[in-house]
Order: C-alpha cells, then structure tokens, then sequence
C-alpha cells in the first residue's frame, strides 16, 4: 500500500469535540463582541476627569490575588471569594429546597381546591408584593440569629413563584385530560401522578427557574444586611465600608456568573426531565 493510498479520503478533522466547538463558534461570537465593546466602554469612562469609578485595568490590578487564590481560609470572616460564595450557596440551597416542596405542595392544593385557592389568593398577594430587604428586620425580630433569618428571607422570596406557577398549571389541566381520567375511572393516586403532575410540571419548572434567581438576590440582599456571617452579601457590604470599590465589583461580576450558572442548571434539570413537546 502506497503513502497515498493510506491517506484518509477527508483529512477533515473528525473529532466530535472540535466538531461541536466549530458548530458553537458562530454562536459565541456576538456575545464575546459584547463583552468586550462594553469593557471598552468602561474603561474609557473610567479615564473620564471626575470619575469616581475604576475601569476594569483597574479592578484586575486591585484584586488580582483576590483572582488566583480564591481558595484561601484565615479563619472567620477573612475567606478567599470561592468560600464566601459556597456559604451564600448553601444557604441559597437550604431555603430554595424548602421553598420548592412548600410552594409545590400549596400550589397543587389550591389548584385543585377552589375554596382554599379563594381563601388564600388575596393573602398571597399581599405577601409576594413586599421586598426580600423589608423582611430581614421581621426575621431577625422573630428569629434572633442571623443564619436563620438569612434562609427565612431566601424561602420567603423563593416560595411566590412556584406556588403561583404550580396553582397555575393545575388549573390549567386540559378537561380532556379530566375526562379520560373519569372513563378510566383513575384513584386519586394515578391521577396525580399519571395526570396532574405531567401536565403542570412546565408551569412548575417555569415557577423553579424564576425562584433560583430571586433566592440568589435574596441572600446577597440578606447578608449585606446581616453583619458578621460568611457570605459574598456580606463581602461586598465590607469592601463598601473599607472603600474597596474593585473588590465590590469583582464580586458583582462573581454573582452574575453564578446567577447564570444556577439558571443555566436549572434549564437543565427541565431539558433533562421534560419531554420535548411539553416544553
């Protein structure tokens, strides 16, 4: 066999990762350009006279060893931004788990039940329209100690969208689905899971995504609030006091990405269990 004859016929490269990456690059351009355009734009205005905020040049120099050792623990407060974003997690998880069975729970009650539904919409109403913020002096009143009042504000935040969504997608139950299910003549238990629970579970989903992202702001709002407790609230509200203002920032750009990252997962979780057509 000769040299030309052992030559693949496509010397295109046939690795399925390359591959993927050559299909997403299309994709990743625009935002890439966004990013950097309004990077550009800032540090342009930060070399503005007057101006009072660093541009990004800046805040990589200031916080530089805050960037490569976001690992270090001396003990207390003084966290590396790895460890005070794991405990704003964590609480974050305690609080939205919590609010997930409650909300999901109440949210199918009412659905079903118009009774409880009218007894308690306008008591819900009243209670989802007031600020994360305006709760943590109630919660420390009630509960006198800063962790469980910072995963009081985040359940209390979380809960008003999966209620809502669920109650919703109960509600919004086909009668065909209704129908069927009385020819079949289906026990209470195969309609809820046969029937009830598949036929909302966009809503509850759609409810789930908007509530990771309120239970993310709750707990910055909470720990800024909440003084001597880990947390990346309360890092920035420390930065503040000391006039840090690029560590203010980098924390700022920390909890965005994590924002984006809880929702991101969440779409997961929905792409993973939902079939196609539901969505």
């Amino acid at each position: 066999m000769t040299l030309a004859q052992r030559r693949p016929a496509n010397p295109k490269l046939d690795n399925s990762f390359i591959s993927r990456l050559q299909k997403q690059f299309p994709e990743l351009v625009p935002p890439i350009m966004a990013i950097a355009i309004f990077l550009a734009i800032w540090q342009l205005f930060s070399w503005t006279p007057g101006a009072t905020l660093p541009g990004p040049i800046k805040v990589i120099q200031d916080t530089w060893i805050l960037i490569l050792y976001p690992f270090y623990d001396k003990g207390g407060i003084d966290k590396g931004l790895f460890w005070q974003i794991w405990a704003s997690l964590q609480r974050v998880a305690i609080g939205y788990s919590l609010a997930a069975v409650i909300g999901i729970a109440l949210g199918i009650a009412i659905g079903v039940n118009k009774t409880i539904s009218k007894a308690l919409d306008p008591l819900f109403q009243l209670l989802r329209t007031v600020p994360p913020l305006a709760w943590v002096p109630i919660s420390l009143a009630a509960l006198r100690q800063n962790e469980p009042a910072a995963l009081f504000v985040i359940f209390i935040t979380a809960i008003w969208p999966i209620l809502i969504n669920t109650a919703v997608g109960v509600k919004e139950i086909p009668q065909d689905y209704n129908n069927v299910a009385k020819v079949l003549q289906l026990s209470k238990k195969d309609y809820f899971f046969n029937i009830l629970i598949p036929a909302a579970l966009p809503y509850i989903f759609t409810g789930l995504r908007i509530a990771i992202g309120l239970a993310w702001l709750a707990i910055i709002a909470a720990e800024i609030v909440m003084s001597g407790i880990v947390g990346i609230g309360f890092f920035i509200w420390d930065a503040y006091q000391n006039n840090y203002i690029s560590e203010i920032i980098l924390a700022l750009v920390y909890i965005g990405v994590v924002g984006l990252l809880l929702d991101k997962l969440m779409a997961w979780i929905q792409n993973l269990i939902l079939p196609t057509e539901q969505k």
